[in-house]
């Protein structure tokens, strides 16, 4: 397992995009097989790409930028601020290697906003460039410009891995390197918020951080990454699109549940502690449920009990799930492929196995 996320924050003038390697793969492989980022819910994805996209021409100079995708939340509900206030926040289970790579070319005759984009329903997207347009002008003192944008990636949409925050971002950072500039993540989490309301952390390093995911802000760095954890894939709600910004907030009554979560996730990961870290989801998901509701979670939790996992984790605002397995365990190949066959033995879409 690497605990080695994708790198963030960059973007090339030069580096020519690669297709997405995460779910390009059929699922041919017994599961029980811990296997790298090509394997997160090969079954369930909803196919997002173009064919890989080449040179995009241009009269202006091109910028290439990535960002990567997640596994849903380890952590998500209502906690304080700095201040004392109560806050929506949320924590995600990063996927190793994948996400979004946009191309932006700067068509320097063009006027600011005349944007074309490619896949064309990337809305989002196209905010998320024309905002950021603005922001590396104002910083380089260019003249705001248009430009083409053109996305790659197999990111399943709509079932909580982060699809539109990972073209969001991906597309701030082509932008600015066609600038020459790189953004601050604390700027490109403005411009994810402006562009789509509500942002997942995915332009953040690599410690593990609860942000507020509405006003683009981290309330905690915890310091660290999460522990090493080996997540066995699958979906829920057979895997139907969810509405993000349509789920009702917890009460703010939840605060100190909520809290004594974090301080347990603040514990797990300064101890490096996998059964920690997998008791908190695990509680998270349920404490999750009078929001968006999963008739599988019972299910998901008896068969990790069966198979030996420490815990579950669920998207809280969409269907991915998956079981977390300690990767020490000496007998962890037997415990996935008990696992994938509870699973599946009660309807469920098994995906691959990952570590972090």
């Amino acid at each position: 397992m690497t605990r080695t996320p994708p790198t963030l924050g960059q973007g090339s003038r030069t580096s020519a995009p690669q297709p997405d390697a995460l779910l390009d793969q059929p699922v041919d492989r017994p599961p029980g097989v811990v296997a790298g980022p090509r394997d997160v819910a090969a079954r369930t994805r909803a196919d997002r790409s173009d064919p890989a996209p080449g040179p995009v021409g241009g009269d202006g100079p091109v910028g290439v930028g990535h960002a990567p995708c997640h596994h849903g939340e380890i952590l998500q509900g209502i906690f304080l601020d700095s201040a004392g206030r109560p806050c929506r926040g949320l924590v995600t289970l990063p996927v190793p290697g994948t996400g979004t790579t946009a191309t932006f070319v700067r068509h320097l005759e063009s006027p600011a906003g005349h944007l074309t984009v490619r896949p064309a329903d990337r809305e989002k997207a196209r905010r998320a460039a024309a905002l950021a347009v603005a922001e590396c002008a104002r910083r380089t003192g260019e003249q705001p410009c248009g430009g083409r944008l053109a996305l790659h990636g197999r990111v399943p949409v709509g079932i909580g891995m982060g699809s539109s925050t990972s073209d969001v971002i991906a597309t701030a950072r082509a932008v600015a390197a066609s600038f020459g500039v790189r953004l601050p993540p604390e700027t490109v989490a403005r411009i994810a918020v402006r562009a789509e309301q509500a942002s997942d952390p995915l332009m953040l390093g690599t410690n593990a951080a609860l942000f507020a995911s509405r006003e683009a802000r981290v309330l905690e760095d915890f310091g660290g990454p999460l522990p090493s954890v080996v997540v066995l894939s699958c979906t829920t709600g057979a895997g139907r699109p969810v509405d993000t910004l349509a789920l009702p907030a917890p009460s703010v009554r939840a605060v100190p549940a909520y809290e004594e979560l974090r301080a347990a996730l603040r514990q797990a990961i300064v101890t490096a502690d996998v059964g920690l870290l997998a008791r908190v989801s695990s509680e998270s998901a349920r404490r999750n449920q009078p929001l968006l509701p999963k008739p599988e979670l019972d299910v998901l939790e008896r068969v990790a009990g069966r198979a030996g996992a420490t815990g579950v984790q669920v998207a809280h605002s969409g269907n991915v799930a998956g079981l977390l397995f300690d990767p020490a365990a000496p007998d962890l190949p037997d415990r996935l492929r008990r696992a994938a066959g509870g699973l599946a033995a009660h309807g469920l879409r098994v995906g691959r196995s990952f570590g972090i």
